[in-house]
Parts: structure tokens; C-alpha cells; sequence
């Protein structure tokens, strides 16, 4: 099926042309149609697979030939948990549609608010937003969202994670009820149904896979490795294997900096990517990464949402994630659009909790190995209460020995009374004694 028979009109065609998109994607197939006929959708699409497409491409066809919307309106919004998605979705937008009349923006926290200020004021057709920025321009009535036609929710499981379930509702609510709904998620759990539940009814449930799968054309490898020996491995591994590039996951800010550190001591050119680096330098690493003039770029899971590089041939879980979703997201930067790619994790003795997790999520054992020269020698950790161990006790265990002691003390206190004047009179007697004794 090519995109012409989707329904797609000429002037979107010649941007597929000019990217080189001959076929669509399997969720790009499902999709566009039913995005085309106006109904709402749930879709679980692996990272990778061309989702950002299959919302984009129908959307400027559905929006193209419509009259512009008022000032400070828009047609279609985006919402996206990260600034990086957000402007990665953005840039599908404008290149999709660069042969069309279609306006659009990106607003996101750590950057100038008055230039987004600006972009809103003539009204655009297609906004892309992470919730809190959204609703900070709303507050200030820059942004006005009664003429909404089509919501998608990217990512929709990350905005959960992260915390983004009320201000999505505050957003939902200042839509019109009538509204095109589309969620898009890599993964399914009971709060994401529940969430697209609630958006409206001929709900069409897409799943191109299994849900809470992973790309097939990435490799997976589990290294077993000592805590302290992981940023010697990775060296070593980029070094001996001669690795082109890596995206290597860090679970701290810290962390990712403390990563970089050596492996720009080990002369391996490292860039940094957190939620502690400003907007400029965020977006100065990843075009830096993504034009090859940084071999690895360490960072956290937030800030990696939205890293779309073609042909990334390895990514590291440097720390195991602690949230099985994650692991899902992190691999799926690399095998992108049906192109192979290796997913490896380090896995130190206090991670295996993690591993398990990981594996029961994706119904399949991750293969494990050990590298030669790193073989672990950590032991668990003793589980075995320490000999001045006291358990805790409860409120009401407290208090009940506390009344109990008041009981004893008083108790003590008597019977210490009366010995001390059994003892007293004890004594008078010797005492009598002994001055007759005297005496005589």
C-alpha cells in the first residue's frame, strides 16, 4: 500500500518524496485512515516505528484547505511530555507540510516565553506543547483552545509517569467536547485505557504489535558487571568494538556527568543531556550528537524523550531502569524505521530486581553474559539483622509499654520503699546492739 492510496493529497506526497518515504509504516497503514474518516484513537506503537507520522501527516490533510484560525487560536494540539519530543514533532510537522500553507509551533519550559507569546498571536493550525508551559500561557490568555478540533496525546504513558494526569485534564477541559481524540502510546497499562476512556466515545484501539513490546530488529545484550567497573566497561566495549555512536542512559543528573567525565578522560568525545542544562545546551549536544561531532551522548530518561537520530546503531542502559516502561522507551532510540540496532545493559548484583521486571513486562529473558576482564565479584547484601537491631514498633505498641512502664516504676518505687525502711529499722537494732555491746 503506498501513501497515495491513504488518501493523502499531492503537496504531502512530494514531502514524502523529498524525504525518501516510499512505503508506510505497518502503524501508518492502520492509522491515517481512520485519523482521515474522524474518529478517535488509542494506539500502542513501538518507539521507532513511524507514530509521529501517522498523526502528523493526516492531520495537515484534514487541516489544510480549512480557513485560519482567529487570533490566538489553534486547530490541533499536540501535547508531548518533553521539550526534545515536543520540538521533534514540531519539526515532523513543518517538514511534512512544507508544501502546504499549514502554520505551526512548539512551546516548552526552559525557554523565552515572550517569542512563544508571539508565534500564538495570529493563530496557528497545529500547536505542540508540554502541559505546563501550555497552561502557564493559557493563565496569561495568550493561548485560547475553545476552537480545538483535533487533541493528541504523544507519549501518553510518559505524561503519567511524569506526573502530567491533572494538568492534561485541566487542558482537556478547555477543549470543545466535540472534539477528534488521538492517544499515542509505546505502552498500554490500565491508566492509559482508563485516560483514553474518558476522552470520547468510537474509541478504535490500534495495537501493530503486542503491547509493551520491543522492536524485533534490535539485539539485546545484558553484561553482568561490578557498580564501580560499569564506566571501565563502557570504555572498553566502545574502544575494542569501535563503536561509531551511542546514546548511554544514566538514572541521575549526577550520574550522566560523572559518566561523561571518564569517558572524556578515556578520549571518547561526550556530551551531556538533563534536565539541569539549559534549553540552549540541550539542543546544542543533540545537534552536535546527531551531525556525529560527539561519539556518546549520556542522558537521563526525561531529557531523551524525543531523540530521533537515524541509523543510532547502540544504545546503553548504564543503570538499569527502574521502571520496566522505561527500558521499552530507552531501546526503542535505536533499530528505528526497521534498521537494526544493539540495546545493551549493564546489570551490577543490586539490579537483578530491576532485570526481572523488565522481562516479565516484555514476556521474554534478555540474553546475559560476562565480558572477559570484568567478571563481577560483588555478593548481595546480607538481609541478616545486626546484633544491636531493634524492630520498630508501632504507635500503639508504644504507647502501651510506656503505660506498662508507668505501672512497674510505681510498683518498683514501693517495694524500693519498703525495703529501704525494712533496711533502716534493720539497722537501728545492730546499731543498739552494738553500743551495748560497747557499753558493757
Amino acid at each position: 500500500m503506498s501513501f497515495k492510496e491513504l488518501g493523502l493529497s499531492d503537496p504531502i506526497l512530494r514531502s514524502l518524496e523529498d524525504l525518501k518515504h516510499s512505503e508506510p509504516s505497518e502503524i501508518q497503514k492502520q492509522a491515517i485512515p481512520i485519523v482521515l474518516s474522524g474518529k478517535n484513537i488509542m494506539a500502542a506503537a513501538q518507539t521507532g516505528t513511524g507514530k509521529t507520522g501517522s498523526f502528523v501527516l493526516p492531520m495537515i490533510e484534514l487541516l489544510q484547505n480549512q480557513a485560519k484560525p482567529y487570533r490566538k487560536h489553534v486547530h490541533a494540539l499536540v501535547l508531548t511530555p518533553t521539550r526534545e519530543l515536543a520540538a521533534q514533532v514540531r519539526e515532523s510537522v513543518y517538514t511534512y507540510g512544507k508544501f502546504t500553507s499549514t502554520t505551526s509551533a512548539a512551546i516548552f519550559g526552559g525557554a523565552k516565553i515572550f517569542p512563544q507569546k508571539s508565534k500564538l498571536k495570529k493563530g496557528l493550525d497545529i500547536l505542540v506543547a508540554t502541559p505546563g508551559r501550555l497552561l502557564d500561557l493559557h493563565n496569561q490568555k495568550s493561548v485560547k483552545l475553545n476552537q480545538v478540533q483535533i487533541l493528541v496525546l504523544d507519549e501518553a504513558d510518559h505524561m503519567l509517569d511524569m506526573g502530567f494526569i491533572h494538568d492534561i485534564k485541566k487542558i482537556i477541559a478547555l477543549t470543545p467536547p466535540d472534539r477528534q481524540n488521538l492517544l499515542f502510546s509505546a505502552t498500554f497499562s490500565p491508566e492509559i485505557k482508563k485516560l483514553a476512556q474518558s476522552l470520547g466515545t468510537n474509541l478504535v484501539e490500534i495495537a501493530v504489535d503486542s503491547p509493551n513490546s520491543t522492536v524485533s530488529a534490535i539485539k539485546q545484550i545484558v553484561y553482568k558487571v561490578d557498580k564501580n567497573q560499569k564506566s571501565n566497561l563502557l570504555s572498553h566495549l566502545i574502544h575494542s568494538e569501535q563503536w561509531p555512536q551511542a546514546l548511554v542512559f544514566s538514572r541521575t543528573k549526577h550520574g550522566s556527568e560523572k559518566i561523561a567525565k571518564k569517558l572524556n578522560a578515556a578520549d571518547i568525545h561526550t556530551a551531556t543531556i538533563h534536565g539541569d542544562k539549559t534549553q540552549g545546551a540541550r539542543t546544542r549536544a543533540l545537534r552536535e550528537f546527531k551531525e556525529k561531532d560527539v561519539r556518546v551522548l549520556v542522558a537521563t530518561d526525561v531529557a531523551a524523550r524525543g531523540i530521533d537520530i537515524s541509523n543510532l546503531p547502540y544504545v546503553v542502559n548504564f543503570d538499569m531502569p527502574t521502571y520496566p516502561n522505561d527500558y521499552i522507551h530507552r531501546i526503542g532510540r535505536t533499530g528505528r524505521a526497521g534498521k537494526a540496532g544493539t540495546a545493551i545493559s549493564f546489570l551490577s548484583i543490586d539490579e537483578q530486581k530491576f532485570l526481572r521486571g523488565i522481562e516479565e513486562l516484555i514476556d521474554s529473558k534478555i540474553p546475559q553474559k560476562i565480558e572477559e576482564g570484568f567478571k563481577p565479584t560483588d555478593k548481595p547484601e546480607s538481609r541478616s539483622k545486626p546484633k544491636n537491631f531493634r524492630s520498630k514498633k508501632s504507635g500503639f505498641e508504644k504507647r502501651q509499654a510506656a503505660k506498662k512502664g508507668k505501672g512497674d516504676f510505681k510498683k518498683s518505687n514501693t517495694g524500693s520503699k519498703n525495703r529501704s525502711s525494712q533496711n533502716k529499722k534493720k539497722g537501728s537494732k545492730a546499731k543498739t546492739r552494738w553500743k551495748k555491746g560497747k557499753g558493757a
